[in-house]
């Protein structure tokens, strides 16, 4: 397939039998893996409260991710803007950026805590993500200097760093609107992500962040060397998600061969088998078709894969795989 620029969303899932220190330092050393093979960037998420998740500090891990590299971008998947004071986001980039110009990117969300209780212990609700919009242009105003507070973010102002919205519900309107690049998901379905792109270019407004529009897709997307060996990298994250579906928590990862063995009631076999539908996993030869496809259909500049699974070392074998294929 043509080369395209690769990205990697690591969320530093936990696995069952593994602790969250470990969680983060695999995601660290993902990162220098990544950079060799080539990637573009490496960005981490936002999750609070969550068994399965430790990356509760995006910009912190960052930080580290950054330390542990020289040239990969590193980035957030992203900030949830309603959790923060705008400033305080803007100092935090702003200090990233200064330890390591040129290589920080701010990808911002709209959503909140993961349940009621989260949301309580944040101080947030549901409606704080209606304020998005407002949100992002003070934060963004941070860094130009145009606060009408008086204040100035230091060292934050006057400085560049890329920000990106996370295009969840109304996301693609605001990242248009703001002028800034766009990441849409997921590849399960095509349709919908295909009229957010749409939505998104045709009311894009060209701003000193990005003069025209900017395209990440994002989703899962799994190689090896039989379609079989594909299938069981989604099988971890396709029972986790079930599970949070059915239980109301997300769990840490399984062993694919534990999930297999598992009897399931029929609402968690229906959650389990529509987890492992619709992304692009496969050999090399089917990956490079569907992803060629996807590509093509939606224009985009950039793919930002989100895989997880339990076996670090198969899916450190599907990021080479993958860069083997998308590098031309």
């Amino acid at each position: 397939m043509d080369p395209v620029r690769l990205s990697v969303l690591d969320r530093s899932r936990t696995r069952e039998g593994h602790t969250h220190p470990e969680a983060l330092r695999d995601t660290v050393r993902l990162a220098q893996e990544l950079e060799r093979l080539g990637y573009h960037r490496l960005w981490v998420s936002e999750h609070h409260g969550v068994p399965g998740v430790a990356g509760s500090a995006p910009t912190v891990l960052a930080a580290a991710v950054a330390g542990a590299t020289r040239t990969i971008r590193v980035g957030t998947g992203g900030v949830m803007l309603p959790n923060h004071r705008p400033l305080v986001v803007a100092e935090q980039f702003g200090v990233l950026e200064s330890l390591f110009p040129g290589r920080i990117d701010m990808g911002l969300g709209r959503s909140v805590g993961f349940t009621d209780g989260v949301r309580r212990a944040l101080g947030r609700d549901k409606g704080d993500a209606e304020d998005f919009e407002a949100q992002l242009a003070e934060l963004l105003g941070w860094f130009r200097g145009t606060s009408p507070t008086g204040v100035h973010a230091r060292p934050a102002e006057g400085l560049t760093v890329p920000p990106f919205v996370l295009a969840m519900g109304e996301g693609a309107g605001i990242a248009a609107r703001a002028g800034l690049p766009m990441v849409i998901g997921d590849l399960r379905n095509r349709e919908k992500m295909r009229r957010g792109i749409d939505h998104y270019r045709d009311r894009f407004r060209p701003s000193v962040w990005a003069p025209e529009p900017y395209v990440v897709i994002s989703g899962t997307i799994a190689v090896a060397g039989t379609p079989e060996e594909a299938r069981r990298l989604l099988i971890p994250e396709a029972w986790s998600m079930a599970r949070s579906r059915t239980r109301g928590t997300f769990p840490p990862l399984p062993p694919a061969e534990r999930v297999e063995a598992l009897t399931m009631t029929g609402k968690e076999r229906d959650f389990y088998a529509s987890g492992l539908t619709g992304h692009i996993a496969g050999t090399e030869e089917q990956v490079a078709h569907d992803l060629e496809t996807v590509v093509k259909e939606t224009g985009a500049q950039e793919v930002l894969v989100t895989t997880s699974t339990y076996d670090r070392e198969a899916l450190l074998d599907s990021y080479r795989r993958l860069a083997a294929i998308t590098s031309g």
